[in-house]
C-alpha cells in the first residue's frame, strides 16, 4: 500500500516519483515536468496527448509560456478571472518546458491552477507538476484514492478520509481553451467553466 501523508508525497514528487492527489475535477497523476515520461509509461498514454502543467499560483506558471507583453496581459486577465478553477489555458510554450510534456507538439503547454487547497498546498512545495487524470489510457478517470492505489501500486497516493475525498472532486473535467494568436481563443473541450471573453 502506497497511501501516504502530504509530507511523504511532496518528498517523493521532488525526488522524481509519480504521485497522485485530488484536484477540483478528478484526482491527478503527477510528476516533475522533467519526469513526465513516467506518466505516459504508467498510463500507457499516446504521445500525442499532452500533459497539463499544474501549479499553486499563476506566478509559478507564467515562466513556462512565451508571448508578447500584450498577450501576456490578456492571458493574465483571463487567469485572474477563472483561476483557481476548472479552466486549462493552452498557450505557446517557453523553452524551459521539457519536451516530454508534449512530445508531438512541444510548442504549446496547457496550464491550470486547481481550486483545491490540498493540491495547491502540495504544489506550493514541489513547484509546478506535469499532471493528467489518474487512470489507464482510454478508461474512465478513477475518483477514489484507494482505486488509484490499487491500479497504480508504484505511485505515491495521498491518504485521505472518505469525507475529504467526497468534498474535493467534482468529477467534471476542466474546460480547455487554446490561444490561437490573432484568431483569439478556441475551446478544445467544454467542461465545467463556460468562458466569456
Amino acid at each position: 500500500m502506497n497511501l501516504v501523508s502530504i509530507d511523504i508525497l511532496v518528498e517523493g514528487a521532488i525526488s522524481g516519483s509519480l504521485v497522485s492527489f485530488p484536484t477540483d475535477t478528478v484526482p491527478a497523476l503527477a510528476a516533475r515536468p522533467d519526469k513526465a515520461d513516467l506518466i505516459f509509461q504508467a498510463k500507457d498514454r499516446s504521445q500525442d496527448k499532452p500533459l497539463i502543467l499544474m501549479g499553486a499560483t499563476a506566478e509559478s506558471l507564467w515562466p513556462y509560456v512565451c508571448g508578447s507583453d500584450e498577450e501576456l496581459q490578456l492571458w493574465q486577465g483571463v487567469a485572474k478571472k477563472y483561476w483557481p478553477g476548472q479552466l486549462t489555458l493552452v498557450l505557446p510554450a517557453a523553452e524551459r518546458v521539457p519536451r516530454v510534456m508534449n512530445p508531438v507538439n512541444p510548442t504549446t503547454i496547457g496550464l491550470r491552477i486547481p481550486n483545491c487547497d490540498i493540491a495547491r498546498e502540495i504544489m506550493a512545495k514541489t513547484g509546478p507538476l506535469a499532471t493528467t487524470s489518474a487512470n489507464l489510457s482510454g478508461q474512465p478517470a478513477l475518483k477514489q484514492m484507494a482505486e488509484i492505489n490499487a491500479q497504480f501500486p508504484d505511485v505515491l497516493v495521498l491518504s485521505l478520509s472518505q469525507s475529504q475525498e467526497m468534498m474535493l472532486t467534482s468529477g467534471v473535467p476542466s474546460t480547455v481553451a487554446k490561444w490561437n494568436g490573432i484568431d483569439g481563443w478556441e475551446i478544445l473541450r467544454q467542461g465545467a467553466v463556460k468562458l466569456k471573453f
